[in-house]
């Protein structure tokens, strides 16, 4: 069965009723908001009647640096989850919802693989329940009118050199980046500079999957930022009066969407802010929903723990108050051989050395996870042609640091090849042994902050910021922002900002490019390096191959 692809399984699986999905996590039908038979919103009146209750065990999955080998993080998420439930935990699966850009672009779907997905896996990468374009049509509806202000007469006295709301699209498109805008003539508006950026790094996303319910979020969209005056007064969403009618067309995108595993078990995909970009974790509504559902959460952050881990710690649980019990780092002996210098096309073949010299990733991981104060273990997530030396080293190195790996085959037989990592992490979790803790005070200075992440977290040196960015950090301490956490914007393949410069780096300098406020978010955006906020389209684009097939189904997503 091992040789079907990722989409055969999922077509081929028993899906249960929405409804019965709901009745495992106690979820009423009349709670749920049925999008077709596999799908649903959960109400905001059930999510708001469940907060008295008890939270689970909290478990966060995590990652070494991405490479092209593959991780499968979001696959070991949902296979730990299937495998909690199989030794008896009520076990609910919280993970991001795919954004439209990469899926055209670079990489297929983003609901796990073989025998641990998430479905409907079509539906969930494509338009799914809609929650996206919300987003999008809720920011650009404040873009449409801080320019409407500005033409019938601009009574806040905007300095339409310095808007800095921009526009957004779910969609890789590099011409957007620079655009100018309201050109051909007196009707059309005042001609300025304007880009767009995707629809992930909307702090609309950000705002939607931090706030805790839609009281919250109307409070946060009338928070942000969009432009000043000439004499860098601030003017704020809610002087544009855009913030009740944002959060109208975010209504439904509010409540946390509930699919299933292939093994029938409860999983809440909902928001999908990019870890490189914005903060990188599924929304604080989903997660605290199913922390008072379920006995266990099993949760995912973008990318490596570098930046979703460090995001997840310092930005969401700082938030909403919550705190992880156990993390799990994915790696697999393919990309510990990439990191060794293995070129792709070589991978198949067994390399103990490179296994062991491309340990030293994974080892920068597991310790900066520890300074959290929350215990960690390896997932080592099983491809077929690692050998049992190559496996055995990577559990060697683990151990020597004081950790432990564990081999995981959940790819190839769902709950069954993860259950002895299920089993680790209850009696980690059960044993109380964590001691959380966020990696900077609120009141550490802004600069000092990003020292500290690119020092602690990326082993940097130094980082790089002239004086204006200095200076427009200074800034926005004096007008009372300067307890704000950090969102770093960086290249996901590397610790530094140099995205070839694998392995575990030190030496290395971090140059901030700029820094954008997100006052509703609650973050600052430190732009490094050459990172962008809109992504392009590659050489050969996924979209190319991607089309229905004769009996209707999509083909080429995946």
């Amino acid at each position: 069965m091992a040789h079907l692809t990722d989409i055969e399984i999922a077509r081929a699986a028993n899906k249960k009723p929405i409804q019965e999905i709901g009745e495992k996590l106690g979820i009423a039908s009349e709670h749920l908001l049925p999008y077709g038979h596999d799908k649903a919103k959960v109400s905001a009146e059930f999510i708001a009647a469940q907060k008295d209750k008890p939270n689970g065990k909290l478990i966060l999955v995590t990652a070494i640096n991405p490479t092209p080998a593959g991780e499968g993080k979001t696959t070991t998420t949902v296979g730990l989850g299937d495998g909690l439930n199989a030794i008896g935990k009520k076990t609910a699966v919280c993970i991001r919802e795919a954004s439209l850009g990469p899926c055209f672009g670079m990489k297929g779907g983003a609901a796990g693989g073989g025998y641990a997905q998430v479905i409907p896996m079509e539906e969930m990468n494509l338009h799914f329940t809609g929650d996206f374009h919300a987003i999008t049509s809720a920011h650009n509806l404040l873009s449409a009118m801080i320019d409407n202000h500005i033409y019938w007469g601009n009574a806040l006295e905007i300095d339409s050199r310095r808007v800095v709301w921009r526009r957004v699209l779910d969609m890789n498109d590099r011409a957007l980046r620079q655009v100018t805008t309201s050109l051909g003539g007196a009707t059309n508006g005042f001609p300025r500079e304007a880009g767009f950026d995707i629809t992930v790094a909307s702090e609309v996303m950000a705002i939607l999957c931090l706030a805790n319910d839609l009281q919250d979020l109307e409070k946060r969209l009338g928070d942000i930022i969009v432009a000043y005056k000439r004499d860098l007064t601030p003017i704020y969403c809610r002087d544009i009066q855009a913030d009740g009618a944002m959060t109208v067309l975010l209504k439904d995108a509010m409540q946390p969407n509930l699919v299933q595993t292939l093994e029938n078990n409860p999983a809440f995909v909902h928001g999908g802010p990019f870890a490189n970009i914005a903060h990188g974790c599924n929304s604080v509504v989903a997660t605290k929903t199913a922390l008072k559902l379920a006995d266990y959460v099993v949760t995912e952050a973008g990318f490596g723990a570098d930046l979703g881990a460090e995001k997840f710690m310092n930005i969401k649980c700082r938030k909403a108050g919550i705190s992880p019990d156990a993390v799990v780092i994915v790696a697999t002996v393919r990309a510990m051989k990439m990191n060794g210098g293995v070129a792709k096309d070589d991978l198949g073949t067994e390399d103990v050395e490179a296994v062991n010299n491309g340990c030293a990733n994974l080892g920068r991981h597991i310790e900066n996870i520890k300074s959290f104060g929350v215990p960690a273990v390896v997932a080592i997530n099983h491809f077929v042609t690692d050998t049992d030396a190559e496996v055995a080293a990577v559990k060697a190195y683990v151990e020597s640091l004081g950790s432990e790996a564990i081999l995981c085959k959940h790819w190839a037989k769902g709950s069954k090849g993860t259950e002895e990592l299920a089993k680790r992490i209850v009696e980690i979790a059960e044993s109380g042994d964590a001691q959380f803790q966020t990696l900077y005070p609120d009141d550490m200075p802004l600069f000092d902050k990003i020292q500290t992440i690119a020092k602690q977290i990326y082993r940097a040196d130094e980082v790089l910021a002239d004086k204006k960015v200095r200076d427009q950090l200074r800034l926005w301490e004096e007008a009372g922002y300067g307890h704000l956490p950090i969102c770093m914007a960086k290249t996901q393949y590397s610790f530094s900002t140099d995205q070839n410069l694998r392995g575990a780096p030190t030496g290395h300098s971090v140059p901030i490019r700029e820094v954008r406020l997100s006052a509703g978010a609650g973050f600052v955006v430190v732009v490094c390096g050459e990172i962008m906020t809109m992504p392009g389209l590659p050489r050969e684009p996924a979209a190319k191959v991607i089309r229905l097939n004769s009996e209707g189904e999509v083909e080429g997503l995946f």
